[in-house]
């Protein structure tokens, strides 16, 4: 890229995924876009180039439906990885209009508001049993006893997976998200192949269950979802139920940790939300939640295909070409925000990038942010003087930013 300065930035450093803010404020004011040879991608950094690339249409999640692999120059797909590439073929995410647009009609026509506001009750039973099991033992590990279980009931719950096989979910969706990070190995991409297949066979038979036996649940209301005489396929059920629960949960397991951490280091803000929390004042969670989202990105970067030859601001960007969009640095861009790395839980004007922008803006935010409303509110009310044992540890990718372990004391 001759128009564009060349830099590496080495995502799995452990020292930037611990704080990446730092690196990315300075890329931001001195090179809002570079190429990385390394990675064989542009890299965008501020705000208002995000928000206008999420929303360009000449760009998409998905290539091959515009060019082969042979256009592009790519060896035959990997052996590894060939259920894990069909399932990414039949989910919303990774497919374009007029494919995208389908899958997302006849999704949205089970995945229906009145749905999630109906999970609000069963939310807050799954938080209150997760809280009671931990509150007199004065100690646990927020992800493992908290974090990580809540949305995974919750989505089982939403699904229709039966109690005794929640325990299956978290592992597959663990494996599975593996191969979202830049770098992954050949046992990683064995194991997140394997991974699709059990979970696609027990999503099958499941499926199959609840076309005899219909219930309230959403894999029932998949099964029956039609417009204008159209029906998903089996495979297009399958992946979409896959991409709930990985999106669903690995977003919302991240929030959770990350806001915990957040509000330890800024002890005013922890004391307002305590405050708010022991009140009962759900509306402040409402803004707590976004700035939360906001001021540590628990998805901190999303990438994008160049679909069709374009210029954006001076820099050519051809068609076959891979960009990454740095959400977490364009959610601490002083250009849109008003002291971007001061948290402030009474934010008032939030359009944070978090859960994206344009047509693939996340379809499951309202569920994410009902849950994590309910998750700190009744966290910070039953468990105020809440403390994380520091300093805790990443998992070691950036691009799904998580950690190993949280402990902590109460």
């Amino acid at each position: 890229m001759d128009s564009l300065p060349e830099i590496h930035l080495n995502l799995n450093d452990p020292d930037f995924v611990y704080d990446p803010y730092p690196r990315l404020a300075e890329l931001r004011e001195a090179t809002p876009a570079f190429y990385d040879p390394v990675w064989n991608k542009v890299f965008f950094t501020r705000y208002e180039d995000i928000a206008g690339l999420l929303r360009d249409k000449r760009l998409g999640r998905s290539i091959l439906h515009v060019l082969s692999r042979d256009e592009l120059g790519w060896p035959p797909p990997n052996p590894l990885t060939r259920d894990f590439d069909h399932f990414q073929e039949n989910h919303i995410l990774d497919n374009e209009p007029p494919k995208h647009t389908r899958l997302k009609g006849l999704f949205l026509k089970a995945f229906t508001p009145a749905r999630v506001e109906g999970l609000r009750g069963k939310i807050q039973s799954i938080v209150n049993a997760l809280l009671d099991r931990a509150e007199d033992r004065g100690r646990m590990d927020l992800l493992h006893d908290y974090a990580e279980p809540l949305p995974v009931a919750v989505i089982a719950e939403l699904l229709g997976v039966p109690e005794e096989d929640r325990h299956l979910l978290r592992p597959w969706s663990a494996k599975i998200v593996k191969l979202y990070e830049l770098g992954y190995t050949d046992e990683q991409a064995r194991e997140a192949n394997q991974a699709v297949v059990e979970f696609s066979r027990y999503i099958q038979a499941l499926a199959e269950d609840r076309r005899k036996h219909p219930r309230d649940d959403l894999i029932s209301a998949l099964v029956q979802a039609e417009e204008a005489g159209d029906k998903l396929t089996e495979d297009e059920l399958v992946a979409n139920c896959i991409l709930l629960l990985n999106a669903g949960h690995e977003a919302t397991v991240n929030s959770t940790t990350a806001g915990v951490l957040a509000l330890q280091r800024h002890p005013e803000q922890k004391k307002l939300a305590v405050e708010a929390a022991k009140a009962g004042h759900g509306e402040f969670f409402k803004g707590a939640v976004e700035e939360l989202l906001r001021y540590d990105t628990p998805l901190p970067m999303f990438e994008r295909w160049v679909l069709y030859d374009l210029e954006w601001k001076g820099i050519p960007l051809r068609r076959g070409q891979e960009i990454a969009l740095l959400y977490a640095s364009g959610n601490r861009d002083p250009r849109k925000f008003s002291h971007p790395d001061t948290l402030d839980l009474t934010r008032a004007d939030n359009p944070h990038l978090t859960f994206g922008l344009g047509i693939h803006y996340c379809i499951g935010a309202p569920l994410a942010r009902l849950e994590l409303q309910t998750s700190f509110q009744t966290l910070l009310r039953r468990l105020p003087n809440l403390a994380v044992v520091e300093p805790v540890e990443y998992t070691g990718g950036f691009v799904i930013r998580g950690h190993k372990a949280m402990p902590v004391e109460f």
